[in-house]
């Protein structure tokens, strides 16, 4: 699959400049990607920004779905769904809900259902854990000819929405529909990609294909990614809208637009900062912070007490320090229990590595409460995408040991991702 034929409207060019994907026609444009936003700069524009000043072009004469959830937002903070229904440029016909729902309704691993939207009127489907010819014929009975996703992600690869993505990506080619995927920022940077690389043996909802754990990805870029590397026999008429000004090294407080939690467990842009490491706290017989203000900076169980920050702080781990803490979570593990613990506090996010971080939370718990275990449906394989981070945990193998494990796989994976980036900076 040629590089040069993948629709990008780019970064950095003239909204408006369409170009084709390798399985579309059309002709092909592309240019640098913009350089600008962040503090002190203008303003990034995402994907969404981009195709609506642009009168929606790329959607003329389609009928079009979405599918997003309460994180497709305009800068000014309006949904895109009741952004888009009244303008007559454009021809929404329905909305497809991913895990939480399409405006946000439900907890990790729900979904509201069937339903047609109070505001809008627009029938809204439910895609949480459709995928192939079941997704397929969702699309198909919703008669549209166009699938639009816009969703932020968290920059995890067990954070669902990507694989809701690939699945919407895997589907829309079997009904032959086209998709389009409006680009928002990984609100981590996407400097580097971190951890395990997925084996196809354990392949599940929060990882599908062989991706890192931290993928240091946007979505667009993922999806260019997916659409070559995984889905070449059957490619999707795929299309992105890149955003402008947003640059790899930027967190999200650089960008200069507003967070909306993208499921009820991710609060705030420094829960996604440390979340691809925490998240591993999943599974494990600890809470990961649900049900607290803090989830997956929390980290605790009955019976811990200050060995474990102590066991922790000596290994001195780049940009961060732990605080003992205790807390009583309100619903998920211990729900109203008070449990003893840590709390992470990232000083440097510039060197701060969570994956690493979360690999020595694992060592060092293991080896200062004896009530440590994994979850017995052995998850946390699932999570790491693989049996050798539990395996060698198990064995005795110190932090640096089992990060050494992944490299080669790792670095097989960031030799290919550096084909589907798309910004600079």
């Amino acid at each position: 699959m040629s590089l040069s034929r993948r629709g990008v409207l780019a970064a950095g060019g003239a909204v408006g400049a369409l170009a084709a994907t390798a399985a579309g026609t059309g002709p092909a444009a592309a240019s640098a990607p913009g350089r600008g936003s962040g503090h002190g700069r203008g303003r990034v524009r995402t994907g969404f920004d981009r195709l609506a000043a642009d009168g929606y072009r790329l959607l003329r004469g389609q009928k079009v779905g979405i599918v997003t959830n309460p994180t497709g937002i305009t800068a000014d903070v309006r949904h895109i769904v009741d952004v888009m229904h009244p303008d007559d440029r454009v021809n929404l016909t329905a909305v497809f809900g991913p895990e939480h729902g399409f405006r946000g309704t439900a907890q990790a691993g729900g979904s509201e259902g069937r339903y047609d939207d109070p505001a809008t009127g627009l029938p809204v489907y439910d895609t949480y854990l459709k995928s192939g010819q079941d997704l397929a014929d969702i699309f198909t009975a919703s008669g549209v000819d166009t699938v639009v996703f816009d969703i932020q992600d968290a920059g995890a690869r067990f954070y669902t929405y990507i694989w809701t993505l690939y699945d919407c990506m895997e589907a829309a080619a079997l009904a032959g529909k086209r998709l389009v995927v409006l680009d928002r920022p990984n609100p981590v940077t996407g400097r580097a990609a971190l951890g395990p690389v997925l084996d196809p043996a354990f392949a599940t909802f929060v990882g599908r294909r062989e991706i890192a754990q931290a993928h240091g990805m946007t979505v667009a870029e993922l999806a260019l990614f997916f659409n070559a590397e995984f889905l070449h026999e059957n490619p999707v008429r795929l299309e992105v809208v890149t955003m402008s000004g947003w640059r790899r090294s930027d967190f999200f407080d650089a960008t200069g637009l507003p967070w909306v939690p993208p499921s009820p467990n991710m609060p705030t842009p420094e829960t996604a900062l440390v979340y691809s490491g925490t998240c591993l706290f999943e599974g494990t017989n600890l809470s990961e912070g649900r049900g607290t203000t803090r989830p997956f900076e929390l980290l605790g169980a009955e019976g811990i007490d200050h060995r474990w920050a102590a066991a922790v702080n000596a290994l001195e781990l780049p940009g961060v320090a732990f605080r003992e803490a205790y807390f009583a979570p309100t619903f998920s593990k211990f729900q109203g229990k008070t449990v003893g613990g840590v709390q992470l506090h990232v000083q440097d996010r510039e060197v701060f590595d969570p994956v690493r971080t979360g690999i020595a939370l694992l060592v060092t718990a293991k080896q200062t409460w004896s009530g440590f275990a994994w979850r017995p449906d052995n998850w946390i394989d699932k999570l790491t995408g693989n049996t050798r981070v539990r395996t060698m945990i198990d064995a005795g193998a110190d932090t640096d040991e089992v990060v050494r494990a992944w490299q080669r796989d790792l670095s097989a994976f960031r030799a290919k991702r550096r084909r589907y980036l798309r910004y600079g900076g």
